[in-house]
């Protein structure tokens, strides 16, 4: 067991502000130099270097990712208004879940050196504890107070000590080695019979309020009432024994017991027993994070959710009971019933949790909760639900894309954490979900019942700003006003008539119109923008073809629409377009030697315009063309007084935006034409319309 126990998540109500500012530093400093104790495990360049599993970026990222996480965040809520490494903060910023605008190709980076990442995270270390040390502090520290930036960066940290450790473990073996800070468990005996406990029927409640004391991430607030009817559930996680019976039952070759989105996922991994168990000549011997050891049959088997399903499936063909994974609202009932309190602050959990016993699983007889053992910790556990938001959910302003790219049916939650899920992840209210054929240090139990799992609708389109601007870039014109997108696509291919056409740049793509319209006339487009979920609205769109949204009429009355690719006479140019987050004011090295860079509506809406216009030269070809539309409405909310480009008094004369364009862009390029206004029309409900200009002006990259 650890000599120390690992800092908790700190309350952020109280009566004593230094106290809480200390709690805060103490509690960072202890994340990131348990993050940096994890990457001691990797023996030589290559663990660092080549990718565990093909679908993540190899661990060098990792290691800089959460540092860059801290600046880009504290730079998103004004904390801090230089960066600490440009290139770093953008190479290693995007790219850590299976999302079609994560940037996973292999060839766009050189990575740095470790060093050169140990280097750049001591000086994230200073920054961040400067501002921690010197930021003024007041109540209350919720999601609108910076102060949430900088706890955020620290829960993001802990979660990257889970996700990381897996990586580790699914590494060459011969490249990682032990560590006293993680040392697994030792115990293991006999593997339990499973039993079945009854649960009574009851109600539950979820989703956190606004005023808890603790952090917590956008999907976890709201409201969710149901009504959950009895069922039963295993006593115990299912352990490495009881999953071997369907192993040598042949169950990885019944296909009778797989779904077909995992019978395919079977297909393509030939999986023919859990990943981390190996076969021998000895018999069967299990991988932890950095060591193979003798199978424990006692401790809970790890899979991912195709394998517990499938699992479900074949022991309800042998039993004739409804078996199956528990929904969420099932597993929060179990929480209920067992009687389970949060990790306390001075003690060790009573569960394999928070880093608090061992670094592995450990027997499931070790921890009981109840009539029930491991309700939380040990293993996370799969559920049969998609992550959904709850009622009232919203987005963050500075990380819009921790959950909504998950609303997609495709991830599902995982409850109850595991042995290395720390601070918010340890917490009741902790709502984690991942693709269902990804490994983490996941598990299951079973339920038995008649009932469905609840399925809520797990697609989240319905966002006011969302669908205003789905309706914006695809639905119908209003009062005469051409769509928007598409005039700018017009003016650019005309502008650039007879230069060439290899690629185009769509920064500030929004849901992504200008990107397909563009791809009339370039081989190329790439479309970028700052928000994950205007971006999967284009992706969607790319994918499908086909993009569903609703409209407010009025009050609580919507419409409902249906927009398609074909009837914009699009279909044709889906192929050819990309879309990929990223921040205008700090590129992707990757994002380069481009014919035509349109930035639409955008210069006005970034936190460092001048650093944009002052590094956007390196993105374009000579002779290529940028355009720049805005109707130039600078507000301190997005960029701070002292860096708008224009709109204000100088030397006591009207400073125009254009005047100040002019300036900053004037020795690389030259104004091709009189700029023009571009009307546009945003539609808020169907009697409220805001109807605004745009000025374009084209620059033709000359030096």
């Amino acid at each position: 067991m650890p000599s120390a126990l690992f800092a908790r998540t700190p309350l952020l109500n109280g009566s004593d502000l230094e106290q809480t500012r200390q709690a805060v530093r103490d509690y960072f400093h202890a994340t990131f130099s348990r993050y940096e104790q994890l990457f001691e495990t990797l023996a030589c360049d290559e663990a660092w270097y080549a990718k565990p599993i093909a679908l993540r970026h190899p661990l060098i990222f990792y290691f800089g990712h959460t540092a860059t996480f801290f600046i880009n965040k504290l730079l998103l809520a004004g904390l801090i208004t230089e960066r600490v490494n440009p290139t770093f903060e953008s190479m290693c910023s995007v790219g850590v879940d299976e999302m079609s605008w994560d940037d996973l190709a292999e060839g766009h980076y050189a990575w740095p050196t470790v060093d050169e990442l140990k280097a750049y995270r001591n000086a994230v270390r200073a920054r961040v504890d400067a501002v921690i040390a010197q930021t003024p502090l007041s109540w209350p520290i919720d999601w609108n107070n910076p102060w949430w930036a900088i706890v955020m960066g620290i829960e993001h940290e802990r979660i990257h000590l889970e996700t990381s450790s897996v990586l580790i473990r699914q590494q060459v073996l011969s490249w990682v080695q032990p560590h006293a800070a993680f040392e697994p468990c030792r115990e293991s005996g006999v593997a339990p019979h499973n039993t079945l406990v009854s649960v009574p029927a009851g109600e539950v409640q979820l989703g956190k309020a606004r005023a808890d004391a603790h952090y917590g991430w956008d999907n976890e607030y709201g409201e969710r009432h149901a009504a959950v009817a009895a069922f039963q559930a295993s006593s115990y996680l299912v352990s490495n024994q009881e999953f071997l019976d369907f192993v040598e039952a042949g169950g990885y070759a019944l296909d009778s017991v797989w779904s077909e989105e995992g019978l395919g996922w079977r297909r393509f991994s030939h999986a023919q027993h859990p990943t981390f168990w190996q076969r021998t000549p000895e018999g069967w011997r299990l991988r932890l994070m950095t060591e193979v050891v003798a199978m424990p049959w006692d401790w809970p088997v790890e899979v991912n959710y195709h394998e517990a399903k499938a699992f479900c499936q074949w022991k309800a063909s042998l039993t004739g009971l409804s078996v199956r994974l528990p929904s969420e609202d099932e597993w929060e009932r179990m929480y209920a019933v067992a009687g389970i309190a949060e990790v306390p602050a001075a003690a060790p959990a009573n569960a394999n949790l928070h880093l608090d016993h061992y670094a592995s699983s450990c027997p499931v007889t070790r921890f009981a909760q109840g009539d029930f053992f491991d309700v939380v910790g040990n293993v996370w556990q799969w559920t049969e639900t998609p992550i959904y938001p709850f009622e009232g959910f919203e987005v963050h302003p500075i990380y819009d894309d921790f959950s909504t790219p998950t609303f997609d049916g495709r991830h599902n939650l995982i409850k109850g954490g595991s042995w290395i899920a720390c601070g918010n992840e340890s917490l009741h209210a902790a709502r984690y979900a991942f693709r269902r054929h990804f490994f983490q240090h996941a598990g299951f139990r079973y339920v038995v019942s008649e009932a469905e799992a609840a399925a809520p609708n797990v697609f989240y389109e319905s966002g006011k700003q969302l669908s205003e601007y789905a309706e914006f870039h695809y639905g119908d014109e209003y009062y005469g006003v051409p769509n928007f997108p598409k005039a700018l696509a017009q003016i650019a291919i005309k502008a650039v008539a007879g230069k060439p056409a290899h690629k185009a740049l769509d920064l500030g793509c929004a849901t992504g119109r200008a990107s397909f319209e563009l791809a009339r006339h370039f081989d190329q487009v790439t479309g970028v923008d700052f928000s994950a979920r205007f971006i999967n609205l284009g992706v969607q769109l790319a994918e499908q073809g086909e993009l569903r949204y609703t409209l407010v009429d009025e009050g609580e009355l919507v419409s409902y629409k249906t927009r398609r690719l074909v009837d914009m006479g699009l279909e044709s140019v889906r192929d050819k377009v990309t879309f990929l987050q990223g921040d205008a004011c700090n590129l992707k090295p990757i994002l380069t030697g481009f014919d035509l860079i349109l930035a639409a509506n955008l210069i006005d809406r970034l936190y460092k315009p001048a650093s944009f216009l002052a590094a956007v030269r390196e993105r374009l070809n000579i002779g290529g063309v940028l355009m720049i539309c805005s109707p130039y409405t600078w507000l301190e909310e997005h960029t701070r007084r002292e860096d708008w480009v224009g709109g204000f008094k100088k030397d006591g004369e009207n400073f125009t935006t254009l005047d100040g364009l002019k300036a900053q862009l004037g020795s690389y390029f030259r104004l091709m034409a009189v700029p023009q206004e571009v009307p546009f029309v945003i539609r808020e409900t169907r009697r409220k319309f805001q109807h605004s200009l745009s000025e374009v002006t084209l620059w033709e990259r000359i030096a």
